[in-house]
Formats: C-alpha cells, sequence, structure tokens
C-alpha cells in the first residue's frame, strides 16, 4: 500500500511508508470526532465516509494483509475479517482506543474506516463495494459488512 507525495498526486505509495508519520496523544480525536463532525454540519457522515474512500484511493491495497496493516498503522486499531460470504465480508475492528472512544462522552462514529474499507476492497475485488458499520457498545467492538457487488 502506498501514499501520495506533494508532487505526484496520482502515484500511490506503500502502506509502510506510514511508518514515517506518527503522534502520539488526543489531537487525532479531537480532530476527528469534533472538529471534523462540527465542520461537516448534518452531512457528517457522508462527507466522512467519502473522505475515508479518498484518504484510501491514496495507497495501493493489494491483499487484506495490507487493509489490516493500514489500519494498525493508522492508529485506527486491530481489524480482522471474522465472515466471508460469496459477496459479504465482516470485519471486526477492535483496540484499546476504540474502548476508549466508546466509553468516552464524545460521540463517536467510524464513517470514516468504513470509507477506507469499502475503497480498499474495491482495489482487491476489483468491482464496486460499499461498507456499513455497526457499533456494538456492549461488546466495545466495531462491526464492518463489506457488500461487494457483482
Amino acid at each position: 500500500m502506498k501514499v501520495v507525495s506533494k508532487n505526484e498526486s496520482n502515484q500511490k505509495l506503500d502502506v509502510n511508508e506510514l511508518e514515517q508519520l506518527y503522534s502520539d496523544g488526543a489531537g487525532y480525536d479531537i480532530l476527528r470526532y469534533i472538529g471534523l463532525p462540527e465542520l461537516f454540519g448534518e452531512e457528517k457522515e457522508t462527507l466522512l465516509y467519502f473522505l475515508g474512500r479518498n484518504v484510501a484511493r491514496k495507497f495501493e491495497f493489494n491483499s487484506l494483509e495490507d487493509v489490516s496493516s493500514f489500519f494498525e498503522k493508522m492508529g485506527l486499531g486491530t481489524l480482522d475479517l471474522v465472515k466471508e460470504k460469496k459477496n459479504v465480508k465482516t470485519f471486526n475492528l477492535l483496540s484499546e482506543a476504540v474502548v476508549t472512544r466508546l466509553k468516552s462522552n464524545v460521540e463517536t462514529d467510524f464513517r470514516l474506516e468504513a470509507g477506507i474499507i469499502a475503497e480498499a476492497l474495491q482495489q482487491i475485488e476489483g468491482v464496486d463495494c460499499e461498507c456499513l458499520e455497526s457499533i456494538h457498545r456492549r461488546l466495545k467492538q466495531i462491526e464492518f459488512t463489506v457488500y461487494i457487488q457483482d
């Protein structure tokens, strides 16, 4: 998986290059769960989803392992494929960060992550994909269901 550089907007970068980008702290969460939703207003769910898809377009995904690696390197959590049918794949997202976010008083959603997954699987499968998320607060996990078009 690759990331796009400043001068080469159409070139995709490898997932491993994410190791060069790292920040620690609540800054990401403040931007993600407070700043962006306020900026996007009523359209936040749609815009976050397409923001995720757009971010994923900057990377090259060749396998489900690339997607899982991307999630881990981005600090989004551990993404595991838990169920697979012909045109549907189900993933669980688990991490201490997810547990902490779900326990907080800040409204959290996972539309950005759903957009990333949809676009990554679309690259891998070569057909249109859409992704819906379900928040399981009691289990402290997020489930993503990807629908793969025929």
